[in-house]
């Protein structure tokens, strides 16, 4: 009887196991086994866009592609773009949202990264602007442009992040240094609550428009603040000086509360990168589900707008991931000779 119920048992589990393996095939569309992994995005600190936007990319792929492919990804926070650099060299992350300045200065071994680039940095697509916002109190304005920071009590935000090195490398190409001014190093809410506070003067909160902690600031009532300016004068020396790669940027009239003229201020690309040593395949999903749901990041944040093909590798400062440059050549786009894998 035993023996009965046990052979019955077993063929059962056998039906079991062949419906499954009948409905969910373990081989994907590649021919490849599907394996479960999970990868790591790394952002920056709440407050600016790389946060939300790395969340939703996160969020993105792994609806999109955990049920067929095994894909998870989860995205940190970070100090931002320094720390990004070091965690994809340590890989510790997968992939990360870098500045162009960081980028250009890591592969190359310039700047910061002097004798030591990083030559297993990848990109996948630029991202979009990564606008500069020197934020001060309205006092303290004197000609409306960023060398009114000198002198002040001013964030330059937390060390070691991109915020700090962008904001430094700016200074640089105007003849300034962080002991021009009185320099706090704190995060993008930190910094806009202590100008609340009255305990700072101003801070540097570059990001996509709308940035929260500028909005924040331009939304308390009494507080009166200015985005800063940038001439072309300013422009052309910054570019001329050092490594950042800025081009012009106007922030339109309301887009912080009470802010009726537009800004003239510059910007960077940001870019998602990725380590050399991930998997084709997988950076090729990513890649293609990244332009096949172009409705999803533009809810998550109106900089999701400027993910197109258009404008994908519009100043990438690497070479592609061969799993990126494989959807591109599939789309017909054409692939500068710089940006070929090697």
């Amino acid at each position: 009887m035993r023996s009965k119920k046990a052979k019955g048992l077993f063929l059962m589990v056998i039906t079991m196991v062949v419906g499954f393996c009948l409905v969910s095939p373990p081989y994907d569309a590649w021919g490849a086994k599907k394996k479960p992994v999970s990868l790591v995005i790394a952002t920056a600190t709440t407050g600016g866009t790389y946060y939300p936007m790395g969340v939703g990319m996160a969020s993105l792929w792994t609806v999109r592609l955990v049920k067929k492919h095994g894909l998870q990804v989860q995205a940190i926070t970070s100090a931002g773009s320094g720390e990004n650099v070091n965690m994809l060299r340590g890989k510790e992350v997968d992939l990360a949202i870098l500045q162009g300045l960081f980028g250009k200065m890591a592969w190359n071994g310039i700047g910061i990264y002097k004798g030591k680039p990083y030559k297993d940095l990848r990109t996948i697509t630029m991202l979009w602007p990564n606008v500069e916002h020197f934020v001060i109190v309205a006092d303290k304005v004197k000609t409306g442009t960023v060398v009114d920071i000198k002198g002040l009590r001013f964030s330059i935000g937390r060390a070691g992040s991109g915020t700090e090195r962008s904001g430094l490398t700016i200074m640089e190409g105007l003849g300034l240094s962080r002991n021009d001014v009185k320099a706090e190093y704190l995060g993008y809410f930190e910094s806009a609550k202590a100008m609340k506070d009255k305990r700072i003067d101003g801070a540097n909160l570059c990001a996509g428009p709308p940035v929260a902690a500028v909005t924040d600031i331009f939304a308390t009532p009494g507080m009166k603040a200015v985005i800063l300016e940038f001439t072309d004068e300013q422009l052309k020396q910054i570019n001329e000086k050092t490594a950042y790669p800025g081009f012009r940027y106007v922030i339109p009239a309301g887009t912080y509360p009470g802010q009726t003229k537009p800004v003239r201020s510059i910007a960077q690309p940001n870019f998602l990168a990725v380590r050399a040593d991930i998997d084709d395949r997988l950076v090729y999903l990513m890649t293609k589900t990244l332009f096949e749901n172009p409705d999803y990041l533009k809810n998550v944040h109106k900089m999701g707008a400027f993910i197109t093909l258009e404008n994908a590798l519009s100043g990438l400062p690497a070479p592609l991931h061969p799993g990126a440059y494989r959807y591109y050549k599939e789309k017909g786009l054409t692939i500068p000779d710089h940006l070929v894998p090697k």
